[in-house]
């Protein structure tokens, strides 16, 4: 490390000895390039994706090639499906002609406390949903 660095040996033991004296709260930017610097060859960033690319030193590391990408999706929370609706999707009579949109709108209601509405509400909510006098075009 310290020949890859481009120090002597009592140099890097003196930066690895500041390292692990600091607490993370405290630790500069000087810390993390005397580590960082030896181990990476190259780097990219690509700044419309934020995707980051790090070609690691071979001789320092086992798997030369990292790849960072940030990703954006969409929420996924894990909720029951109320009883309500449930039943509301069994009864052909109230759902069956219902879209998949329609459906992912009304899996998405959420109620707070315990507030559990009935099969009637769900298409209820269909209703108005389809109804052109809610919405402008």
């Amino acid at each position: 490390m310290a020949r890859l660095s481009k120090r002597s040996y009592e140099q890097l033991r003196v930066s690895i000895l500041e390292f692990l004296d600091t607490d993370i709260f405290h630790v500069s930017v000087e810390n993390c390039v005397a580590f960082l610097d030896p181990l990476i060859e190259a780097w990219d960033i690509n700044l419309e994706t934020f995707g980051l690319e790090i070609i690691l030193n071979r001789r320092l590391t086992t798997g030369h090639l990292k790849k960072f990408e940030f990703v954006e999706r969409e929420a996924q929370a894990h909720f029951e499906e109320q009883p309500g609706l449930q039943s509301f999707l069994r009864d052909a009579a109230l759902s069956g002609d219902a879209t998949k949109d329609e459906l992912a709108f009304l899996k998405s209601l959420r109620f707070r406390g315990d507030r559990q509405p009935t099969p009637l509400y769900y298409y209820r909510e269909l209703q108005n949903l389809r109804d052109p006098l809610h919405f402008r075009a």
